[in-house]
């Protein structure tokens, strides 16, 4: 029994290597889905995590590291959104559409246009978890120190922006220009993610762990732990999955992180649910 758990990470350096790259960007995605699930950002860090497809794979196509054309593309999408709300009278929701489905349709038509891309297409879309290098280990431990830094340094004004903009404002901190940090943030975050668990997952490992953290805790700080937690239990539960089943690695940390979310959800309302009932008994 105890070798169903342990035995796929002792007997295999590469499943060694998934989880310590796991657990690398289940902390970074903690710190940025945090502040996505308390500001309302889940549409942006969706259209991030897709938008970054056509620079990927334009990348790709001419032979330069992916990275470089994810970091391409969350440029495009962040200062195409900034443009488009500066200069005209649009919402930010319709400018990060306008985006999204421009760099998607993008994406795909760079990808259709070259004749052997499927094993390439298949990497951008749901990482190569199982593949990953000690070179990416190194790239994601650094990057979740800068990223883990600069959500240190700027604590307050994140915090003051996310629950009350305008004492953030008479505080001294402008908005606009912490909110483009917080994007610029978030960017990295899917940058440095999805060579892990692809673009079409990553924003899931954003999204699901921190939002069953913010239905558990009031303070950010539990709430990124929690979030670390789960998405850690989430990659090594996927893992394992993954390696018995012979299913996507990718897929499994996912539809993991999704359940762990949905159970927190339905324990917080039952429990509450409970608790008013005997509430209404007591004084009854």
């Amino acid at each position: 029994m105890i070798d169903f758990f342990i035995g796929p990470f002792a007997n295999n350096e590469f499943m060694v290597k998934a989880l310590l790259a796991g657990i690398l960007v289940s902390v970074v995605c903690a710190i940025a889905g945090t502040f996505i699930v308390l500001r309302g950002l889940a549409f942006i860090g969706d259209a991030l995590a897709h938008g970054v497809l056509p620079g990927i794979a334009a990348a790709l196509l001419f032979g330069f590291p992916g990275i470089i054309g994810a970091t391409i593309g969350a440029a495009v999408m962040i200062g195409g959104v900034t443009l488009i709300t500066q200069r005209s009278r649009l919402s930010s929701d319709t400018a990060i559409g306008l985006l999204f489905v421009s760099m998607l349709a993008l994406g795909v038509a760079i990808v259709s246009h070259s004749g052997s891309f499927s094993g390439d297409l298949t990497r951008i879309l749901f990482g190569e978890l199982l593949g990953i290098s000690w070179g990416n280990i190194w790239l994601l431990l650094i990057s979740t120190a800068v990223i883990g830094i600069v959500a240190v340094v700027c604590a307050r004004p994140f915090m003051l922006l996310a629950f009350d903009p305008e004492q953030a404002q008479v505080a001294g901190f402008s908005s606009r220009k912490y909110h483009f940090l917080m994007l610029l943030m978030i960017a990295a975050t899917v940058i440095v993610s999805f060579q892990t668990v692809g673009t079409l997952l990553v924003f899931g490992l954003l999204i699901a762990p921190a939002g069953a953290g913010a239905l558990l805790a009031s303070r950010i700080s539990i709430m990124m732990l929690l979030a670390a937690i789960f998405g850690a239990v989430s990659m090594y539960a996927g893992l394992l999955i993954s390696y018995h089943l012979n299913i996507a690695a990718g897929a499994s940390v996912i539809l993991v992180a999704a359940a762990i979310f949905f159970a927190v959800f339905i324990i917080k309302n039952v429990t509450a649910r409970r608790a008013s009932t005997a509430s209404e008994a007591a004084h009854g």
